[in-house]
């Protein structure tokens, strides 16, 4: 993986946490822990946005849509 390096300004009690969570072998260096936590962070919110557009759609017409495949006109669709 094509990796960059990056300068951040992080707490300090933070960083104590980060460094706990090395020195337990939660993780092999700070670098690996801030990137698997930002990771998660991100597919969270990625997820969140995903469940959220989804939210809008209506059950009635996707159950039709997968029960009828694309026979439903498509001037059906919601915007």
């Amino acid at each position: 993986m094509n990796k960059r390096k990056v300068a951040i300004t992080i707490e300090r009690p933070l960083l104590e946490r980060i460094d706990r969570l090395v020195a337990q072998a939660a993780f092999p260096n700070r670098s690996q822990a801030i990137e698997q936590a930002i990771r998660e962070k991100l597919e969270r919110l990625e997820t969140d946005r995903l469940g959220k557009e989804c939210a809008k759609l209506d059950p009635a017409f996707e159950r039709a849509i997968a029960e009828n495949g694309l026979a439903v006109g498509l001037s059906a669709w919601p915007e």
